[in-house]
């Protein structure tokens, strides 16, 4: 999603070459998401990408009714209320709810859960949608895309980057953008740029079959200690431990012990029977140390510009951070959302 968007919002600016290791573009993170957008996923510091991206989502279609609830046990009552007032302070929409209002909205709820955050605002993404469109805006606008294209070393000069592939192939370009996702750090060394310590984490995903079935209405519910979060999906309720295991950059599936323990949390929240476990899987959230995204040009070097760490929100903010980012390639204004907080210099020995 990071290299569409953004090859999306530079095509007829510039010329641009879209470049994907896989046979498929969308194979990794892309495809394994758990689609939805809420303004308090990644915190504060996220929350104004992900803002500034609700209105070409919801103008475009991209996005369908959910409502997202945090949820907090007795004795987290002061947590909840400090998600609450956080959000509330940004301008996010966030209600209060005790035990009674939480049982209307989770039927089954265990009783020793009692007070909960409910954000109206939050939203399924239509994830696969929003990707082919990327990709069709990408070369309506002259962008070129190709896959089976593994970088294996990359230098530059005065005139630029010599790109060479493991298929053999070079590429000459003016500016090399790394959108690598969990191979970010990769890339830069590739590159011989210092690397920023971007961090895959992986993410478990289980799609269950309960009784009673998982309500088409049910929000997104997330837990205040960030312990899981689950949501329906076509009838069945897509769950997760909320894993953040490290991992290598690779095509990662999920772990037996991750779905066990999701299917643990879930059980100690609701008092639905599973019946079965239909899919699991898993994807690589790729965090830099601080948890933010890095927007920018590497310090010292106008030729190189990352774009990564997205960590679990690359989705939901893409279309304010796709903007954001060719802003700055392309030398205008940043726009709606100060990119400084992004800024990859950020990491620079003082």
């Amino acid at each position: 999603m990071a290299g569409a968007s953004l090859a999306a919002a530079l095509a007829g600016e510039a010329r641009v070459l879209l470049v994907e290791a896989e046979d498929v573009p969308g194979y990794h993170a892309t495809g394994r998401s758990a689609a939805f957008w809420t303004e308090s996923y990644g915190g504060p510091g996220v929350q104004p990408l992900t803002t500034a991206s609700g209105p070409f989502l919801r103008e475009n279609g991209f996005l369908g009714s959910r409502a997202a609830l945090t949820i907090g046990r007795a004795g987290q009552e002061d947590q909840v209320r400090t998600f609450a007032e956080r959000f509330a302070s940004l301008g996010v929409q966030v209600e209060l709810l005790h035990r009674p209002a939480l049982l209307d909205h989770v039927p089954g709820l265990h009783e020793d859960w009692t007070l909960g955050a409910l954000e109206p605002s939050c939203c399924d993404i239509d994830v696969g949608a929003l990707h082919q469109h990327y990709l069709a805006a990408l070369r309506s606008g002259g962008a070129d895309l190709r896959c089976r294209m593994r970088l294996e070393n990359a230098s530059c000069d005065d005139k630029g980057w010599l790109l060479r592939f493991a298929n053999g192939d070079e590429v000459r370009s003016d500016i090399l953008v790394d959108a690598a996702g969990a191979w970010a750090d990769e890339v830069a060394g590739i590159a011989g740029i210092s690397r920023v310590g971007i961090a895959p984490l992986r993410r478990t995903i289980v799609q269950l079959r309960t009784a009673p079935e998982a309500p088409a209405d049910l929000p997104l519910v997330l837990d205040v200690a960030e312990k899981f979060y689950f949501k329906p999906e076509a009838g069945r309720l897509w769950l997760s431990p909320h894993d953040e295991t490290p991992s290598a950059a690779c095509d990662v599936a999920a772990d037996e012990i991750d779905v066990a323990t999701a299917i643990d949390r879930l059980e100690r929240v609701v008092d639905w029977r599973i019946e079965a476990v239909e899919h699991r899987w898993a994807g690589l959230r790729s965090f830099a140390p601080d948890r933010l995204p890095v927007y920018g040009f590497a310090p010292g070097n106008e030729r190189f510009f990352w774009f990564a760490g997205q960590g679990g929100f690359g989705i939901q903010t893409a279309p304010a951070a796709a903007e954001l980012a060719a802003r700055l390639i392309l030398g205008r204004d940043p726009g709606k959302v100060d990119p400084q907080p992004y800024s990859p210099g950020r990491f620079q020995s003082s």
